[in-house]
């Protein structure tokens, strides 16, 4: 996993740490949000994933602030939003977070392969604009 955080952290100009927890709830989100085989497939082919997803699967913002209680007023309350909150909270700004989800969409390409990634991403309402 080291080979993914590291990228991320070096091209998207965030610190180690923070790219590894990031990495880690994006990943997670897949997992939770994604078409089941295709993902369980992409994050099968990523070294070290599946370790990170345990580890920060769980992270979630409390209340998710006033987006979050925006989101959950209109019916929202999940999804490609939430996810956004979640990154945001940790302290990346919109610009990061569009590099990181490139930059992770990119290398599970690498290592999963196109079609795999292009199902996981097309199954995920809303994700395409961001990646």
């Amino acid at each position: 996993m080291s080979e993914l955080v590291t990228r991320v952290a070096e091209n998207v100009g965030i610190e180690t740490a923070t790219a590894e927890k990031a990495v880690g709830m994006i990943l997670g989100f897949l997992q939770r949000e994604a078409a089941e085989g295709p993902v369980a497939q992409m994050i099968e082919a990523i070294p070290g994933a599946p370790e990170l997803v345990a580890q920060y699967n769980g992270e979630r913002s409390n209340g998710g602030g006033l987006l979050g209680g925006l989101m959950s007023a209109i019916g929202g309350g999940g999804g490609v939003m939430a996810l956004g909150q979640q990154l945001m909270s940790q302290g990346l700004g919109m610009g990061e977070i569009t590099a990181l989800a490139k930059e992770t969409i990119a290398f599970a390409k690498e290592k999963a392969g196109d079609e795999v990634v292009d199902e996981v991403v097309a199954s995920v309402p809303g994700l395409s604009q961001f990646v």
